[in-house]
């Protein structure tokens, strides 16, 4: 009897297709079905990938009885209407960061899938990179002593076409949700929730923000300073300042291979590789969780996920930031 998790992915773009790549690694999972809007990119993705079915519909694939979890790998905007339809069919949800337009959004989808006693886990990959747990481990260990302060930017340059994703607002576009998230949630992972904080940024001709710069302040001297852009190529980097040395994630810090450790004017770096491209280990974090019955991750559990959407709301505010959603 095969007992693996039988996987759903709706949304099938290149985020899904390096996912997919990576749940062939699973010994714990099977892609058990595919959906897209249109059906020959369903039928194409189902076959390169060897997904079971194939659905023209992101409906049909949820009311499959068959299907365990699914992946929702749409747009930010769909986000919400995707992930509260596969809860309300009762299926397990993986949802692509950000797991919502707004806290409100993720408040509700929080609600539905505890009142169904159901799993459900924000795709934020970093959190489950060896990586980042190398880093966690060092900051245990008071590796750096206490820790001072973060610094983590994001950037890209962006298609300049004004009518792309990274541009389009009915898409959720802009650098904070779809790159900014990322610093935000180091420094989360790293400080907490920040007392007070002060940022600038740059709107573009969409009325998203091309550029956002980001301090946290923690009431206690720590400090946070973020940034992200869609308007230049940026290091990507992560440095956590601490009381007797600092670490560095190298580029790019979300999904890096490699950290190093100074103190005492003394280098270490660990070359810590990741499986696949990466997303086998949330993948395999939620096939744990889904086999041991549990209904929510204890790495990023979803309060996390509640305060991270509640820190960007701030941000939102704080730069005029308002989705139509």
């Amino acid at each position: 009897m095969d007992n693996r998790i039988k996987w759903g992915i709706i949304g099938l773009g290149k985020i899904a297709n390096k996912f997919a790549e990576d749940l062939k690694l699973s010994e714990n999972a099977i892609l058990y079905g595919v959906a897209s809007r249109n059906r020959d990119k369903a039928r194409s993705f189902g076959e390169r990938h060897g997904a079971i079915m194939h659905f023209d519909s992101y409906r049909g694939l949820a009311e499959h009885p068959e299907i365990d979890v699914v992946y929702v790998a749409t747009p930010h905007s769909f986000h919400f209407e995707n992930t509260m339809m596969c809860l309300e069919n009762n299926k397990a949800v993986l949802c692509e960061k950000p797991m919502g337009m707004d806290s409100v959004e993720v408040g509700k989808m929080i609600e539905e899938a505890k009142s169904r006693k159901l799993f459900l886990m924000e795709g934020l990959w970093t959190r489950f990179i060896p990586a980042t747990e190398k880093l966690l481990e060092l900051l245990e260990e008071k590796a750096i002593g206490d820790v001072i302060a973060v610094r983590a930017d994001f950037g890209f340059k962006g298609d300049l076409n004004l009518e792309s994703r990274v541009y389009d607002k009915a898409l959720g576009g802009g650098s904070l949700l779809d790159i900014g998230i990322y610093p935000i949630y180091l420094s989360l992972l790293i400080l907490g929730v920040p007392t007070d904080m002060k940022v600038m940024a740059r709107m573009a001709e969409t009325d998203v923000d091309s550029h956002c710069t980001m301090l946290f302040d923690y009431g206690n001297s720590e400090k946070a300073i973020l940034e992200s852009t869609i308007e230049a190529d940026t290091p990507t980097e992560a440095y956590i300042y601490g009381s007797k040395g600092r670490i560095r994630l190298h580029s790019r810090f979300h999904h890096t291979r490699e950290i190093t450790l100074t103190r005492d004017e003394e280098e270490k770096t660990f070359d810590i590789g990741y499986v696949g491209n990466g997303y086998f280990h949330e993948i395999e974090e939620v096939n744990g969780c889904l086999l041991a019955g549990e209904t929510e991750s204890r790495k990023l559990p979803l309060g996390t996920s509640s305060n991270l959407m509640t820190l960007i709301d701030r941000v939102k505010e704080k730069i005029g930031l308002r989705y139509d959603n």
